[in-house]
């Protein structure tokens, strides 16, 4: 898992073949900390079948508008450019990972 900087392309992520769960999160926000050992569980579970990148959104501002955020956190899996599903708000690993099975198979 990993945390984007400014100069990660955010369309090369979204278009890769393989499948990126992008979280959205803010440092102070309860729920996304929450969300990390979540994400690091689903990271470490689908290692080489799914990228999860983290996405500050009060460091890259542009990427939370071109994704339309709202509210953190936000949770978007995309393959090849589509996006497959998108949520915000906390969900526990086992919810998270059968959504992304769900979405994927």
């Amino acid at each position: 898992m990993k945390t984007t900087s400014k100069k990660a392309s955010l369309t090369d992520l979204i278009n890769s073949d393989t499948p990126v769960l992008i979280d959205l999160f803010a440092t102070w926000c309860g729920p996304c900390k929450m969300m990390d050992p979540v994400l690091k569980e689903v990271a470490r579970k689908n290692t080489g079948n799914l990228q999860v990148v983290k996405i500050d959104v009060d460091k890259n501002p542009a990427a939370a508008q071109s994704l339309k955020v709202r509210g953190v956190p936000t949770l978007i899996l995309f393959k090849n450019g589509k996006q497959l599903w998108r949520q915000s708000g906390y969900m526990s690993a086992a919810q998270l990972q059968a959504t992304i099975n769900a979405n994927l198979n």
